[in-house]
Order: C-alpha cells, then sequence, then structure tokens
C-alpha cells in the first residue's frame, strides 16, 4: 500500500506530543520521533550506515533506561539528572552520552535537510560534507571523521533520492517543517546538557 503523504509524515504528526501540557519534553514521544526518522535514513543507503547505526544505537540505549520504570523517566531530562547526580553521565555507556550523541546526529540530518532545500545545484555529496562540517565533525576525532569523509563519497544520487522520499506529498514543505519543529526540540536538548556541563564532550 503506497504511503500517504512524504516520509516526513509521520514524523511531524508525532512532534505534536513531544511535550507535555506543561512543556517539558517527553522521552517516549521524543524517541519514537527519533526512530521515525530511521526509514528517511534508509533511503540514503550506505552513505548512513554509520550514522543509522550510531542512532539506533542511543535510541535502544535510552529506550531501555525508561522501559525500567516508565514512570519515573516520563519526562527526558530526568534520567540526565540523575546520572549527573551520581556523577556517572560522563560514562561512554551512560543515557546522558545517548542523548547528546542521538541530538548531535539530528543536528547533523536537520543541517543537512536544509541545505538540500536551500541548495538545488549541490550534490548530496556536497549537503551531506557540509552538513558534516558544521555538526558532528568538531565532535569527532580524526578516525570517526575519516570514515564519515568515505561514507559521504556514497551518497546516492539527489534528484533519486528526493523522489523516493517524496511520496505523494509535497517533499518541501514537510521537510521545512521537519526541520522548523525538531530543530526547537534539539536546541532544547542542548540547552538542558549545556546547563549541567555535559554538552562539550567529544568523542574518545
Amino acid at each position: 500500500m503506497a504511503v500517504q503523504g512524504t516520509v516526513f509524515t509521520p514524523s511531524l504528526e508525532g512532534m505534536k506530543h513531544v511535550k507535555s501540557e506543561q512543556g517539558e519534553m517527553l522521552t517516549k514521544p521524543f524517541l519514537d520521533v527519533c526512530k521515525l526518522i530511521l526509514p528517511v535514513i534508509d533511503k540514503f543507503g550506505a552513505a548512513m550506515a554509520l550514522v543509522k547505526s550510531d542512532i539506533g544505537g542511543n535510541i535502544t540505549r535510552l529506550e531501555a533506561k525508561y522501559s525500567s520504570d516508565p514512570t519515573k523517566y516520563t519526562h527526558l531530562y530526568t534520567m540526565v539528572q540523575e546520572e549527573v547526580d551520581a556523577k556517572t553521565a560522563k560514562g561512554s555507556s551512560s543515557c546522558t552520552n545517548g542523548l547528546l550523541w542521538l541530538t548531535r546526529a539530528m543536528d547533523f540530518l536537520v543541517e543537512l535537510f536544509r541545505n538540500l532545500l536551500a541548495y538545488a545545484d549541490w550534490t548530496m555529496s556536497q549537503a551531506c560534507t557540509d552538513s558534516y562540517g558544521k555538526t558532528l565533525k568538531k565532535f569527532h576525532g580524526w578516525l570517526a571523521s575519516s570514515s564519515f569523509t568515505v561514507a559521504m563519497k556514497l551518497a546516492p544520487d539527489r534528484k533519486k533520492f528526493m523522489e523516493v522520499i517524496a511520496g505523494s506529498g509535497d517533499i518541501g514543505s514537510d521537510m521545512e517543517n521537519f526541520c522548523a519543529t525538531f530543530s526547537r526540540f534539539l536546541e532544547e536538548n542542548h540547552k538542558f546538557l549545556a546547563s549541567v556541563g555535559m554538552d562539550d564532550l567529544k568523542a574518545s
């Protein structure tokens, strides 16, 4: 059955539920929206294999913590605050680290979609490389950076990619709405992580 709308349609719907009535970030709805982006990443093929596995792993880590006590961890930042208080937030397997890298990977994707909207003459590889330089690159060590640069060369043909993700909807409008709305949640994550001294961790 053909999907109604574009590949962004489910995440645009999901984003309506990310905040509580009090304006707090809710764990499950936020992670659900991140999961809804995975089919978009799939369409990039091999170029995004690293990003997809990184995002998937961090979602799984945060979901496992949430599932251990859904009532306690209803709000996304509770698990981070708990680790900060316990002095375990900087550990490589912490949920704080998971949220930080998940947010950074999503920053990269938002920047990439913005590039595709703004620069019609750029190849997919150019759009990917530019957005990587503006987001993830400064936090990556030499090895991660090299792997990423090689992967970007495998980026799909831009025209084909846009056709695949467009479905039956208005891809330009949906992409723009996605970037505008989701980037606000990501900014909020960064603000909170910075407030507890956790927004500048680099890859080992």
